[in-house]
């Protein structure tokens, strides 16, 4: 009678650093702007006269970003399911997209800046503006940030390269389209 000893393969419990590290960073960015969020209501509710400066923010600007932002997240976890499929062309092509629906974000933004500028709410014309312009000024450079990411992380995965980072530049993106699903009503809608 023979005693062979079976042995299973390891169980990996581990969670890859790229998830791990992105997760961090997502906390991170949840303490800085859940912070600027809790600060901004706030102040919000002991200055009733912010409904009438929010009004003047260009609602329908803030519409089709939200728009733009909820579709590049979709194009987002399309490139991801492209990567689970081994269709790395299609995944790199969904993260242009991405970064081309982001392109869109910051022009928009521009627009809204120049106009909102040009009518004479800057940041110094008031306690409102200026956190206006510093919670959308910081949305936007974290958009930047994503769009740059996400096309490097294009060009690799185009080449074959590294194509477990989607999932993590995805996370992100994510992270940068909830962020703006809370700041959107809090400056926009809430005059």
């Amino acid at each position: 009678m023979s005693h062979e000893t079976i042995t299973a393969a390891p169980i990996s419990t581990e969670v890859p650093h790229a998830r791990m590290g992105v997760w961090w960073f997502i906390a991170s960015e949840i303490a800085l702007f859940g912070g600027l969020i809790m600060v901004f209501v706030l102040m919000r509710l002991a200055h009733p006269e912010w409904s009438e400066q929010a009004s003047h923010t260009v609602n329908a600007a803030g519409i089709l970003n939200t728009m733009v932002l909820l579709t590049s997240s979709l194009t987002v976890v399309l490139a991801n399911q492209s990567v689970a499929r081994g269709r790395l062309v299609d995944a790199s092509r969904f993260l242009f997209l991405t970064v081309g629906l982001g392109l869109v974000f910051m022009i928009v933004k521009g627009y809204e800046y120049s106009h909102e500028i040009h009518e004479g709410f800057t940041p110094v014309a008031g306690l409102f503006w200026s956190f206006y312009y510093v919670m959308t000024g910081l949305h936007g450079l974290h958009v930047l940030g994503g769009m740059i990411a996400i096309f490097l992380i294009a060009i690799g995965v185009r080449k074959g390269r590294h194509p477990g980072r989607v999932e993590a530049v995805g996370i992100y993106w994510h992270l940068v389209d909830i962020i703006w699903i809370f700041l959107f009503p809090l400056l926009y809608l809430a005059a």
